[in-house]
Order: structure tokens, then sequence, then C-alpha cells
């Protein structure tokens, strides 16, 4: 285990008041889909926090209060006209808010307290209240770009704290570290052209959105060379993922030196999850955290901040949100993962050939770093 650390935990219950209605997994419903529970609902969250506190993990966490974001705040990435779209039909009876991105009744509001509770995460980080946090926060946030939602996601709550530590806190390098199984391409848009962040997605090869996390998409401008995409193969273990973090995403952030990481933390990479086909772990998660931790030792205090976002599972997802907390924190509950048998004993988990390949086609863009 890591060394103990003090860890905070942004959480709310209006978080699981986002309404995102009647859907077929992801998909709006009608003739001839019947309607059912939205992919992106509360009870995966829900489960989230209600474990933590089972496992006595709220006992040894600093618990943080979140406050809404400023308009202002929100404005630094997206576009007026989006902020007006979502406040629009959050005061009516909701409505579409970007590319599969559906919001309710009062859903404002409560994106507003999401992104702000990343904010708040971030100030207390910065400050030197804490070592490290997660922001259990709802709904997500990686995919938005400037001028709509996009995924589920209505504001770009990591991209939102990358640009107020930029503005405001008086950081000069940050970096990201996305795992959801999805691009972070909203991520990515808001930092294309800006050497200060150095963007790194690991996903699923062209899972979504569409069309989106090519190895070619390095960044433009003074930005060029900044953007690291690894689209690895379906199928692809923990074998997979811990090579991509020792081979390719702790030299890039040993090369970049950031004085901040911020990880978008999805985990529909885990194994039976619906939106994603790949077969990651609740040990594989402690591990990439570790991996993590060690190189924020290394280069930034220790100073990781975790935004959460996608993982669709109910019954699993609460299980690696525990391990990565038991890992950021140093605490290790006596809560066993009872699904970590079936995951780790699923074939492929082992690195292989055709996925280091994919790995391989990455590396020169790390070279560039150093």
């Amino acid at each position: 285990m890591s060394p103990i650390r003090k860890t905070g935990l942004v959480a709310h219950e209006l978080y699981m008041w986002h309404d995102t209605g009647n859907y077929a997994g992801p998909m709006p419903y009608g003739n001839p889909v019947q309607p059912g529970t939205h992919a992106e609902n509360p009870e995966t969250k829900r489960r989230f926090r209600n474990l933590l506190e089972v496992a006595g993990m709220n006992e040894v966490l600093t618990h943080i209060k979140p406050r809404s974001a400023t308009e202002a705040e929100i404005l630094r990435f997206h576009t007026a006209e989006h902020l007006a779209n979502v406040q629009r039909i959050s005061a009516d009876t909701g409505g579409d808010a970007g590319f599969f991105t559906p919001a309710g009744r009062g859903s404002y509001e409560i994106a507003m307290l999401s992104a702000g509770g990343v904010l708040s995460a971030l100030e207390a980080l910065i400050a030197g209240e804490i070592d490290n946090a997660y922001a259990l926060v709802r709904p997500p946030g990686h995919h938005a770009i400037a001028g709509e939602g996009m995924g589920f996601c209505i504001f770009g709550n990591a991209a939102i704290a990358g640009f107020h530590a930029l503005e405001t806190l008086s950081l000069s390098r940050i970096a990201y570290v996305d795992w959801d199984v999805h691009h972070g391409n909203g991520t990515q848009s808001a930092f294309y052209d800006d050497p200060r962040a150095l963007t790194i997605s690991v996903h699923q090869d062209n899972c979504f959105p569409p069309d989106s996390g090519h190895v070619h998409e390095v960044g433009e401008g003074p930005g060029e060379g900044y953007n690291i995409n690894i689209p690895l193969p379906p199928g692809s273990g923990v074998g997979a993922y811990e090579a991509v973090f020792d081979q390719i995403i702790i030299p890039a952030l040993d090369a970049f030196a950031p004085e901040l990481i911020i990880v978008p933390s999805g985990f529909d990479a885990g194994a039976y999850d619906p939106l994603g086909r790949m077969q990651m772990h609740s040990d594989g998660y402690r591990s990439l955290t570790e991996k993590l931790l060690a190189a924020a030792d290394r280069n930034c205090q220790g100073r990781i901040l975790m935004t959460h976002e996608g993982g669709y599972n109910s019954w699993t997802v609460p299980f690696f949100g525990l391990a990565v907390l038991e890992a950021l924190s140093g605490h290790k509950t006596a809560t066993e993962d009872p699904f970590l048998p079936l995951h780790a004993g699923l074939g492929g988990q082992d690195l292989q050939p055709h996925q280091q390949l994919a790995i391989d086609a990455v590396k020169p863009l790390v070279m560039s770093l150093s």
C-alpha cells in the first residue's frame, strides 16, 4: 500500500438528482425500443458512495463541501450560448443539452454544483489542506465541448478545473490522465493548442465519440506534441493498461513535470461494463493509481485530483472506486471485492502482442517530450 495520505472527497446528494429520464440505455426510446433507465443514472454513483461508508473509508477521508461554479468559471471553456441553452431547458421541463446529453428540470444548478465541486477539491488541494482528492460528482464532464454537451456530459468539469488552476491558482503546467474507456475528447479540445497542459487519454479504440481519439491527434500550434492518445484494442486487460502506464504515461509525466495531475476517472473500462469492452478490475485500478501517486510524488508534491466520469455497472464500479480511494489514502479496508476473482481470471488479462503494437505506435510522442 501507499503511505498514509490526507485524501479529500467531494460528494453530495444533489448530484444524484440530475434526471436523465427514461431511455434505452444511452439511446432515446421509441418504437420499437421499450423505455427503461438511462445508462447514466444515479445508481452506480450512489452505490459507490454507500460502499465507502460501509467499508469505513468515510472515517479516514476529508469531506469537502462543494460549491457552485460561477458563470465566469464555466465561460473559461464553454460558450455563452451553451450556458444559456442549459439554463433554458433546466428551467423548463428538460431537454437536449447536446449530443447524447439529456438534462432534466434543475439540471443546470446540479451541473454547476458538479463543476464547482471539482473546483472546491482543487482549491483545497492547492492550499495544502489535503494531499489528493476524489470528486464523486455528477453529471460527468470529459466529453463536453465548448459549444455543447456530449456523451452525458453537460459542462467540462475537468477542463474547467484546469483553467482554474492555470488562470486563478498560478500553476504553469498541468497534466491530464484520462482512463475512462471512452476518449476524453472534450478535455483534449479545451487545451489542443495550449502547451501549459499535457492531455493524455487511454481508451478503447473508436468506441466513443465516433472517429475520435486517434494517435495522430497530437495538438496544434503551440500545443503541438502535448496531446497523447492511446487507443487500445477492445478486450484489453490489466496487462495492457499497466504496460501503457509503464511505457507511455509515466515517462510522459516525468518528461513534462506537471505541477498537478488531473484524472478524469471513468470506470467503464472495467470488465462487464455495458458501454465498454475492456477487462480492468479493482486491483488493476489500484495498481494504476499507485503508479500515478509515485509520478506525482516525483513531480508535483503528490497532487492528484480525480474527477468521476463514466462507469455503468452498478455492482462492480463501487469496488473499483474503493480500490482507488484506498490507494490514494493509503488506508486498506477489510472489504474485499467479490468480483475480483472472476475479473482477474478472464482470458486475455495479460498483455497481448497486438496490444503491444498499439502501444508502440504511441512511443514517438513521448520521445518528443523529452
